[in-house]
């Protein structure tokens, strides 16, 4: 089904009315909410770079290279880690 522009903005605005009211009713977030979020993105990023750094090490010393295993998964383990940050901070932006 195709939308012509005035529906969908309509479908925004009215969109964004519901999600403003559901937040009215819920009510003010307290600054334990804000820095409960903090740690939970902090935490979704530090472990698995942290996972990453112990299995890079682990290769490193199994099969020394001319690469470093090491930082190979610490990028990959920082990447997954944004992605689940990223993740979760979508998911309480759909909550609001």
């Amino acid at each position: 089904m195709k939308y012509k522009p005035a529906e969908k903005l309509g479908e925004q605005i009215g969109s964004r009315a519901r999600r403003k009211q559901k937040a009215r009713e819920r009510g003010e977030r307290t600054i334990w909410f804000g820095l409960g979020m903090f740690g939970l993105v902090g935490w979704s990023i530090a472990i698995p770079t942290i996972l990453g750094i112990v299995l890079g090490i682990w290769l490193d010393n199994q099969w020394p290279g001319k690469h470093s295993w090491t930082l190979t998964f610490l990028f990959i383990g920082v990447a997954l880690g944004c992605l689940n940050a990223w993740y979760w901070v979508k998911q309480e932006s759909r909550r609001r």
